[in-house]
């Protein structure tokens, strides 16, 4: 299992804007220019790109989330304190 990873996210406050964004994810849309166009944080500026982290990093229900993703994998939806976040792993 790898100790660090690489994934990008798309975060939204509501869980209804989130699901309709994973179906475009899911119909062949580009993850990165609907993280630049629907995030609410700051890492859509890099098409919603966290770079690299570690465990221990990110809040619980988002690290398990993303530690079980394969590359090129990208989550359900996953809730935390900061809303709906779409994850995708790229390494």
């Amino acid at each position: 299992m790898a100790s660090k990873i690489r994934c990008a996210h798309i975060l939204v406050e509501k869980q209804s804007v989130a699901a309709q964004i994973l179906e475009r994810i899911k119909k062949g849309e580009d993850f990165a220019k609907l993280a630049a166009e629907f995030s609410i944080d700051g890492s859509r500026r890099q098409g919603g790109d966290l770079g690299v982290f570690g465990r221990g990093m990110m809040v619980k229900p988002f690290e398990d989330a993303a530690f079980k993703l394969e590359v090129g994998q990208v989550s359900e939806l996953v809730k935390t304190e900061f809303g709906y976040h779409i994850i995708k792993r790229l390494e």
